[in-house]
């Protein structure tokens, strides 16, 4: 049972409405304060001496450490960010269901791509979105994960991937997903945010001088 059920049935005293939208304040609010602690700046800082955000493609995601320090500084990177938006989005949902994961994860893509803690420059927030389907629905990352790989393999380029399947999310959300406003909306602020953040690659992708992903690497 649902920690809002136990609310709507009487359990707490106060107006449910107010606790209602209060309690999705709160998720988002811890969620951007979770989202901010970017694991590839952490990680490039403690470990190689220096910022990620200085280096390579100069973000701060797992692709650009991957490239820059391996396997090893991206699997950590991944695990990293994996798990800051997993918890959160699944408080979220034990809290208020989809709409609670969804607020929450929308709070840690947003602070993920402009941490408070690090003069608000940070990643792209694709694998913060990621994280955050799997709690709320992992059919459609499921749908998403296999678009991404089918991109990826045969265009080599990340970023079309990331691109596409920021595109597509909503879609799948609206027709596969609990179809409200407290998951629509912000499904679809994610969406404008993570190819927002993706300008220059796609400039890039344009231009013909985006970096390809070497697989056999």
């Amino acid at each position: 049972m649902k920690f809002w059920d136990l609310i709507s049935r009487g359990y707490f005293n106060g107006s449910p409405t107010y606790l209602y939208f209060s309690i999705l304040v709160m998720l988002f609010v811890v969620g951007y304060a979770c989202g901010s602690l970017n694991f590839a700046i952490i990680i490039s800082k403690k470990y190689y001496g220096e910022d990620i955000r200085k280096v390579g493609s100069k973000n701060a995601g797992f692709t650009n450490m991957l490239r820059i320090y391996g396997k090893k500084a991206a699997a950590l990177t991944m695990l990293g960010d994996f798990l800051k938006t997993f918890i959160i989005c699944l408080a979220g949902r034990f809290l208020l269901g989809d709409s609670g994961a969804c607020i929450a994860g929308l709070g840690c893509v947003i602070g993920h791509a402009f941490p408070v803690y690090y003069g608000f420059r940070g990643g792209k927030g694709v694998l913060a979105t990621a994280s955050m389907l799997l709690v709320l629905n992992p059919i459609v990352l499921a749908f998403l994960l296999i678009i991404f790989i089918i991109i990826v393999a045969a265009t080599k380029y990340v970023s079309l991937g990331s691109i596409m399947c920021a595109l597509i999310m909503p879609l799948l959300l609206s027709k596969l997903g609990e179809s409200n406003v407290f998951v629509i909306i912000p499904g679809l602020i994610i969406t404008v945010l993570v190819v927002f953040l993706h300008r220059e690659n796609i400039k890039r992708l344009l231009e013909g001088t985006e970096s390809k992903l070497n697989l056999k690497k």
